[in-house]
């Protein structure tokens, strides 16, 4: 049997143990620079950032995402598409042009005033715009009919106005008639999946942008 001086013995080693482990710990830490936020370098910065996310449960994230301006990135994502295309004809490419139709988007889409009432069958918008925005939409609008055309059993077609154009878009349908009046002009305006591969063959230059 261990003796009551023994026991006391082994506890009081195993106390002065702990508090020189605590010690050790206490002087290791406080040896530690202390390093303040205008001294990290950039490489610190962001994995300290890293970090600070993973801990809170977030998704770091190590540089920007967003291109800044919609036709800009819409023409980086054409460029990449090209540079990873081993076929891609350099002599043909015409980023201009694509340039030049995301103008006449930009002028149709936010610029353009749309007047648009229910007729027979399906509805009519006048499109009109002063300077440029006219002339955007003299030369978007009736290629856009063409592809409504190929949708729902549609029937469009457009006639010139002087400041801009008249679009008429019509069904026998009875569900096809409220689905045009609901989507309106801007509506009608997206329909269709052919804008991106559109964009994407301007861009390879298979048929030139007219101004």
């Amino acid at each position: 049997m261990t003796s009551p001086n023994r026991k006391t013995g082994f506890a009081s080693k195993a106390v002065l143990s702990a508090i020189a482990f605590g010690c050790s710990a206490s002087v290791a830490f406080s040896q530690q620079p202390t390093v303040k936020p205008d001294q990290m370098s950039g490489h610190d910065i962001p994995g300290m950032m890293q970090m600070h996310g993973q801990e809170a449960g977030q998704v770091s994230i190590s540089a920007p995402t967003m291109p800044g301006q919609d036709a800009f990135g819409a023409i980086q994502e054409i460029v990449r598409m090209l540079e990873a295309d081993p076929d891609t004809d350099w002599s043909k490419v015409d980023l201009e042009g694509l340039r030049q139709h995301l103008i006449d988007m930009n002028e149709v889409t936010l610029k353009a005033d749309a007047a648009a009432k229910s007729i027979d069958g399906g509805l009519q918008i006048a499109i009109t715009g002063d300077s440029s925005t006219r002339s955007a939409i003299q030369r978007m609008i009736p290629a856009q009919a063409s592809e409504l055309e190929q949708l729902n059993n549609w029937s469009a077609k457009t006639e010139p106005l002087p400041n801009g154009v008249l679009l008429t878009v019509t069904s026998t349908d009875t569900k096809e008639l409220q689905h045009i009046r609901g989507l309106g002009f801007i509506g009608l305006l997206v329909a269709g999946s052919h804008h991106q591969p559109h964009h994407l063959a301007m861009a390879k230059g298979k048929f030139s942008y007219q101004n």
